[in-house]
Formats: structure tokens, sequence, C-alpha cells
């Protein structure tokens, strides 16, 4: 497997201007499980990720208790009233789970359920990746055969990664090394985000600065990959998980650069790349 970088070239062959017919059902049906008591934060902002990069459709599977603030926080997305042991995946286009999930045995059924029963592309983040080191759920990651992509942070890479985790790897070997042990598509975060699956080339971003070092970051890149999971190309193919795991990340990290831009490094928060995501976009299109 050789090695690349992501270029707004490569990403410009993914992201394309819209046809004028198109209507919201054909942006993208999203799923996100995501928040929990406390955490309700995640799910919003994993939803404006989705949002402001196109998403037609974003329900979240969120407790109820929370309900509130979600919808306060993100009036766009709907929350699932039904249990996701009740939902019909089949009418969504792409899901996503982790972002503020939590550990509880609710959350390690959503979990279970979406790597079972759910035929479209899954990305798995957060407490997604926790639940899935702890439970042991590798045969079930590694039997969705491409359609699983995984977004872990380094600490997230050890625990996936156990006892064959090793300090001495490169990151884009650590990368392959998931790929390996999950089967899924592998965006190893941080500076130089690294992307990789099995079989097709390593790529690193090129884009992010030290300002999105910040609570929530990964929440909005959530949201940004499983949205372009759930869209199309211009000529109606969709957009592959991978296509979607490279133009993913270079698209967060321009938001980043964006708002930097603007408010700075050391103010950059969160909220602040979602917003800005629809700018990144926009500077993409345009530059076409």
């Amino acid at each position: 497997m050789s090695e690349s970088i992501i270029t707004e070239k490569i990403v410009k062959n993914i992201i394309e201007r819209r046809n004028r017919e198109i209507h919201k059902g054909d942006c993208g049906r999203i799923l996100i499980a995501a928040g929990s008591r406390g955490m309700a934060g995640a799910a919003v902002l994993s939803a404006r990720g989705a949002l402001r990069s196109g998403a037609g459709l974003v329900q979240l599977s969120v407790p109820e208790e929370i309900f509130p603030i979600v919808q306060t926080g993100v009036m766009e997305a709907t929350c699932l009233t039904e249990s996701l042991d009740r939902t019909d995946l089949s009418r969504f286009d792409a899901a996503a789970a982790g972002p503020g999930l939590g550990d509880s045995k609710e959350s390690v059924d959503k979990v279970k359920r979406l790597l079972e029963d759910f035929d479209g592309p899954l990305v798995l983040d957060a407490d997604g990746l926790n639940i899935a080191a702890k439970e042991e759920l590798f045969p079930l990651m590694k039997a969705r055969k491409g359609r699983l992509i995984i977004t872990p942070h380094m600490g997230e890479a050890r625990r996936l990664m156990g006892k064959d985790f090793s300090k001495e790897m490169t990151r884009d070997r650590l990368a392959r090394a998931l790929c390996e042990k999950t089967g899924a598509i592998t965006v190893l975060k941080g500076a130089g985000t690294v992307v990789a699956a099995g079989g097709e080339k390593a790529y690193t971003n090129t884009t992010g600065n030290p300002g999105m070092a910040t609570g929530g970051a990964g929440d909005v890149l959530t949201g940004i990959i499983v949205s372009l999971c759930g869209q199309k190309h211009r000529d109606g193919r969709p957009i592959e998980p991978f296509e979607a795991a490279i133009a993913g990340v270079y698209i967060h990290g321009l938001a980043g650069d964006l708002a930097a831009e603007d408010k700075g490094e050391y103010g950059l928060v969160a909220g602040d790349i979602a917003q800005y995501t629809a700018f990144a976009v926009k500077k993409i299109l345009e530059e076409s």
C-alpha cells in the first residue's frame, strides 16, 4: 500500500455541484446515534456537521431526556421517539454512532444493532469505538466488508489494538493495523490525519491547525463523514465510504482553517468548525 496526500484536486472529484432538480431526499437521509445525559452537545455538533456538509435529512437517536436541548441546539434535525430496536433502518442512506453516547446497556445495544442490521455505510466514533473495544465486537466489524468507517484518536486506537498496540508504530502503520484488525476504513485523527483502507493507498490530510485541538471537533468530523456517505456524485453514483472519509477530513480541516483566519486558533471552538464547514464546501465548489 503506497501513500499520498489529500489535496483539493482530489476532493473536487468527490464533492461536485448539485443538479438543480434534486430534493432533500436525494441529499442523504442520515441517522446519528449520539448523546447522553451531560453530553447532549456531542449530538448537536455531529448533526450540525452533517447538515452543514450537505445532508438532506438528519435524525438523531438520543435519550428522550435531552430532546429539548438537542432540538434547540439543531432545529433542522429531528429526534427519534422510538427505540432504535423498533426503527426501520432501511430508510437511512448512512448512519453514525458514538459521539457522547456513553456506555450504558442501551448504548451498547444501539452499536450492536447498527453493526448487525444496518446495510448502509456506518461511521463509528468516540464511545462507539470504546464499546467496540470493550465488548470485542471485531467479528461484527469485519463482517461489514468495507462499509464501516472508524475515526479514532490515539487513545481510542490504543484501546482498539489492545495488546497489539506498539508505541513504535508510525501513524500510517497504526492506521493500517487498525484496518486489518477491524476490517474498517480507518481515519486516524491528529496532526496529519491518516485515512487508510485495506488494499487501498493511505492518504495523509493537508488541512487543519492546532486550534482544532478542542472538545467536540471530532463530533463535527463524524457528522461530515456520515453526511458524505449518504450523498451522491452528480451522475447519481453513491459517494463511496473511502471517498467520504478522504473528502470529510479535508473539509473538516479546511473549515478549521477558515474559522482560525477569522477567530484565531486560541478562540476556536467546535461550533465554529461546524459553522465554517459550509464555507469550506463553498470554497471547494467555487474553485472547481
